[in-house]
């Protein structure tokens, strides 16, 4: 049995940042890696599980699809490949060592939580109105990335 080591290169390869690149036709759509935040960069991704590792990303994309929105609408989101509807996303959570949770509401305010499979993820971001009891619409983006630093 032998020990494999790595080159200062590939150690260096292996730590890297994450990467994540977005092209759109409108060129001024924010891509949301300007700043990643120090949380999700401070432990490399080969350290994380997939389901911590889904979740940070996830929470990014939210909190970058939240900033794209004007004050009468809120992030909620479909089931891709489902007829399951949509879910007015209110939380956000991981088990180790692959199941991501999605708590929220439907479209008739029912209680709703979905755990899933990371493997099985995919999700679609929809904008629909806000709450029409609340003055301002909620953002639960910043709140998740949040929970990141404090992990």
């Amino acid at each position: 049995m032998s020990d494999i080591i790595d080159t200062s290169a590939e150690y260096a390869e292996n730590d890297a940042m994450p990467r994540k690149i977005d092209v759109h036709t409108d060129g001024d759509v924010p891509s949301g890696t300007e700043d990643l935040p120090e949380a999700v960069t401070r432990k490399p991704v080969k350290q994380k599980s997939p389901a911590e590792w889904a979740y940070e990303r996830l929470a990014l994309y939210i909190q970058n699809f939240e900033q794209q929105l004007d004050s009468n609408h809120e992030v909620a989101m479909g089931f891709a490949g489902s007829d399951a509807g949509v879910l007015r996303i209110e939380g956000l959570g991981f088990f180790d060592p692959d199941i991501i949770t999605f708590y929220g509401s439907d479209m008739d305010g029912a209680k709703t939580q979905l755990i899933q499979h990371v493997t099985q993820l995919s999700v679609i971001l929809r904008a629909m109105p806000k709450l029409p009891d609340h003055e301002e619409p909620r953002r639960i983006g910043f709140q998740l990335t949040t929970g990141i630093d404090e992990a």
